[in-house]
């Protein structure tokens, strides 16, 4: 083989070698997204008139939970990503939050009975807060996406009060 030959052999190679490298699938080169990620929609607002929020919830066969406010303000709304398996910790709200579901299936669990709620897209539900301890995790194959929007949220400082796991909760 001649030198011209085995040089451009050689070049060959090496471009395809380094081309290969650059192809691998970006998968492979991102790190993996983070189990539950959180994306702030608004900042930390205040009312600017007077307002009260009264929430009446009523699950299931159970008694109807009243969530009064007298001072909802400093609300936030925020956008999570829940991967498949994830789960929140065990915790609790300062006021009570609005939950939307946007994409896929999100189950629900309150300390208080331990009963798993499902819901799914395009359903909505009530955390009352104020020490309600609860947690929640997707338990499908997709992705699940919800919004929430908090009232009563600290002027600074984390939106979830970590909660010790209930023992007779099997979660």
């Amino acid at each position: 083989m001649s030198r011209i030959r085995k040089a451009a052999l050689a070049t060959a190679t090496a471009a395809v070698l380094v081309a290969g490298a650059n192809a691998l699938p970006s998968a492979a080169q991102d790190p993996p997204p983070p189990p539950i990620a959180t994306e702030f929609l608004t900042g930390r607002a205040v009312f600017a008139d007077d307002v009260g929020l009264k929430l009446k919830v009523k699950l299931d066969d159970k008694a109807t939970t009243v969530v009064n406010t007298t001072e909802p303000s400093r609300t936030v709304v925020a956008r999570f990503t829940v991967q498949p398996g994830a789960q929140f910790p065990w915790h609790s709200h300062a006021g009570p939050v609005i939950v939307n579901v946007t994409q896929g299936e999100l189950v629900y669990v309150g300390a208080d009975d331990c009963a798993e709620r499902s819901y799914p897209a395009n359903t909505a539900f009530v955390d009352a807060g104020h020490g309600h301890v609860h947690t929640a995790f997707n338990r499908t194959d997709k992705v699940t996406v919800i919004v929430a929007t908090f009232f009563e949220t600290p002027a600074a400082g984390p939106l979830l009060i970590p909660a010790e796991a209930p023992a007779d909760c099997p979660v």
